[in-house]
C-alpha cells in the first residue's frame, strides 16, 4: 500500500504542523519496531528450521517435516513482508540518489556473486549532458560504478531439420543416402534434451505431465499430455536395460540399505486408490572409504507382502539394514541374508515418546544414543578396519552400559507403558542393532535408504497417485537413474540427455558404459586430459 500524501504544509498553522511531525515520527517508530521483530523472528525461525532439519532421521518423521514446511512458508511470508517494508521505508525516508537506502541495505543478508560463466549485457548509461551542467566545463572520466542485475530469458525451442541429400549413380542408377540418425524414440517428435527435460521435471520436481503440459502450451507449444505420456513409456522402455544393470550393481555388494514406503495408486475400474508400495536398496559404502560406485535401486510391488522381498533379494547374499518390518524375517531363516538393525529407527521410538512425556528415562535413553552417534562423527570416511577398532574400543562399552540399564529400567516400568515398549524394542533386536560394532563397513543405522526414499515422498504430495500399476514400475525405473546420477554428483538432467542421446544405437553389450558412474569419471577425467 503506497503511503498517504502530505498535506499543503504551507497551508499548515504551528500547532498542525507539530501534530503531523509527531505522528509521522511515531508511524516511523512503529515501522521501525516492526521490521525489528521481524527481523528477530526471521532468525528464530532460521535456527528451528535448521533444527527440524538435523532432527530429520527418515520418513517416519512425517509431523515434523509437516512442521518444518509450515515454518519454511511463514519464514517466505515474514521475509517477503520485511522486504516491501524496507522498500516503503526507503522510499518515504530518503530522496533518490546514489547513496540511498546505504543504510537499510547493510542490514540485508549478503549476496552471493552471480556465477562468472554466465553470459553478460553490457549496457553503458551516459549522463544526459555532455558538459558540466553547473559551469559548462568539459567531462573526463576518471571511473564508472558497475551494478549486475540477474535476468531470465524464457525457454527458446528449435527444431532440429535432419536433411540426408539422395545421390544416383550414373552408370547404375543405385541411389545412395545417409543412413537416418538415429532418435531416442523412433518416428518420435522429442529431441533427447526435451525428453530428458520431461523425466526430470516429472520424476525430479515432481512435476507431473499435465501441469508439465500447461507451461509448454504457455511458451507457445502445443503438446498435450497424451504426448507426453507417450514419450514417458517409450523412454523406460528404453532405459530398461540400464536399471537391470543396476540392480545387478546394487546386488552384488556385501551390505546393502534397504526401506519401503506406500504410494497410492489408481485402482481400475472405481476411480477410488489403492496402496501399492516402492521398494529401495542402496549399495553405498563411501563413509567406510570404499571406491566402489553408489547406486540405488527402486521396486514397485501392488502390496506389501514378504513375498517382493523375497523375490527382490533371491539372488543376494550379505548384510541387509532395515527396520525391523516382520515381512523381512523370513530373509533370515538360512544364513545367506543377515539382518543389521537401525538406530535411527530404535531412537525414534524414544524420541517420539519424549516429545510428549519426557521423563528421565527418555532423556538419559537418547543422550546414550547421541553418544553412539557422536563416535560415528569421529570415524564418517575412515576405512573399515579403523571404525571397527574405534568402535570396539568406545561404542561396544556403551552399548554394553545402555543395555544393562535398559534391563533394570524395565523392571521397575509398567510393562504396559510405551517407554517400556520402546525399550522392549530395542532387546529384543539387539544382536541387529549391534552388529555394526563387529564390521567396519556397516552402518549405525538406514538412513541411506531413507534418503533415498525422501524423493517418492515429496512427489507424492504433487501427483497424488499414480494412474496404474505400470506407473509405479516406470516411475522406479527413473527413481533408480535419478537416484544414482545424484549419489555420483551428476545433474540428472546432464546425466539423462546425454544417455538419450546415444542409447538407441548404444550396443548392448557395452551398456555398462552408460552407467552414471562412468558417465562421472569420464566427467572427471575430462578436464584432467585438457590441461
Amino acid at each position: 500500500m503506497l503511503p498517504a500524501p502530505l498535506p499543503d504544509l504551507d497551508g499548515l498553522d504551528p500547532e498542525t504542523l507539530k501534530a503531523l511531525l509527531i505522528a509521522k515520527h511515531n508511524e516511523s517508530l512503529e515501522q521501525h519496531k516492526q521490521l525489528s521483530s521481524n527481523s528477530q523472528e526471521i532468525e528464530h525461525l532460521k535456527l528451528v528450521i535448521e533444527k527440524y532439519r538435523r532432527m530429520i532421521f527418515g520418513r517416519k518423521s512425517e509431523k515434523l517435516t509437516r512442521e518444518l514446511e509450515q515454518l519454511e512458508l511463514r519464514l517466505e511470508e515474514l521475509e517477503t513482508a520485511q522486504a516491501a517494508g524496507q522498500a516503503v521505508q526507503e522510499d518515504s525516508e530518503a530522496p533518490p540518489s546514489t547513496n540511498s537506502g546505504s543504510q537499510s541495505r547493510t542490514s540485508r543478508p549478503r549476496r552471493k556473486p552471480l556465477p562468472e560463466d554466465l553470459p553478460r549485457e553490457v549496457i553503458t548509461h551516459m549522463p544526459e549532458h555532455d558538459c558540466c551542467p553547473g559551469c559548462g566545463g568539459q567531462l573526463r572520466q576518471f571511473g564508472e560504478d558497475v551494478s549486475e542485475q540477474l535476468e531470465r530469458i524464457p525457454a527458446t525451442y528449435k527444431v532440429v531439420r535432419h536433411v540426408r541429400p539422395k545421390f544416383a549413380c550414373a552408370g547404375c542408377d543405385r541411389v545412395v543416402e545417409a543412413p537416418a540418425p538415429a532418435r531416442p524414440i523412433a518416428y518420435g517428435l522429442a529431441g533427447p534434451d526435451l525428453l530428458a527435460h520431461v523425466l526430470v521435471s516429472k520424476f525430479a520436481d515432481h512435476l507431473p505431465l499435465y501441469r508439465q503440459s500447461e507451461i509448454y502450451a504457455r511458451e507457445g507449444i502445443d503438446l498435450d499430455r497424451s504426448t507426453l505420456a507417450g514419450w514417458v513409456g517409450a523412454a523406460s522402455e528404453l532405459v530398461a536395460p540400464l536399471v537391470d544393470e543396476i540392480r545387478k550393481h546394487v546386488l552384488a555388494g556385501s551390505k546393502i540399505h534397504g526401506d519401503d514406503t506406500p504410494v497410492p495408486v489408481l485402482a481400475p475400474g472405481n476411480g477410488k486408490t489403492k496402496t501399492g508400495r516402492l521398494w529401495t536398496y542402496v549399495r553405498d559404502d563411501r563413509p567406510a572409504a570404499q571406491s566402489t560406485p553408489a547406486a540405488v535401486w527402486f521396486a514397485y510391488s501392488v502390496d506389501r507382502r514378504g513375498e517382493h522381498p523375497r523375490q527382490h533379494l533371491k539372488d543376494y547374499t550379505g548384510a541387509l539394514q532395515a527396520d525391523a518390518y516382520s515381512g523381512l524375517h523370513h530373509l533370515y531363516s538360512d544364513g545367506r541374508i543377515y539382518e543389521v538393525g537401525c538406530w535411527a529407527h530404535a531412537r525414534r521410538k524414544f524420541h517420539d515418546i519424549h516429545v510428549t512425556h519426557r521423563s528421565a528415562t527418555t532423556t538419559e535413553a537418547l543422550s546414550r544414543i547421541g553418544a553412539l552417534y557422536a563416535i560415528e562423527e569421529q570415524v564418517r570416511g575412515k576405512p573399515p578396519d579403523l571404525r571397527c577398532s574405534v568402535r570396539q574400543a568406545q561404542a561396544k562399552p556403551i552399548l554394553d552400559d545402555f543395555r544393562s540399564w535398559m534391563e533394570k529400567m524395565l523392571r521397575s516400568l509398567s510393562a504396559k507403558s510405551d517407554t517400556a515398549g520402546a525399550i522392549r524394542y530395542a532387546l529384543s533386536h539387539w544382536r541387529a542393532l549391534t552388529r555394526y560394532v563387529d564390521d567396519g563397513l556397516l552402518e549405525i543405522d538406514n538412513s541411506s535408504a531413507e534418503r533415498a526414499l525422501r524423493a517418492v515422498s515429496i512427489g507424492r504430495k504433487n501427483y497424488l497417485f499414480f494412474g496404474a500399476d505400470s506407473g509405479g514400475v516406470r516411475a522406479a525405473s527413473f527413481y533408480t537413474l535419478i537416484g544414482t546420477a545424484k549419489l555420483n554428483g551428476l545433474d540428472p538432467s546432464f546425466y539423462l540427455r546425454n544417455v538419450l542421446a546415444r542409447i538407441a544405437e548404444h550396443p548392448i553389450n557395452r551398456i555398462t558404459e552408460l552407467l552414471p558412474w562412468n558417465f562421472a569419471a569420464k566427467r572427471q577425467s575430462a578436464p584432467a586430459q585438457a590441461a
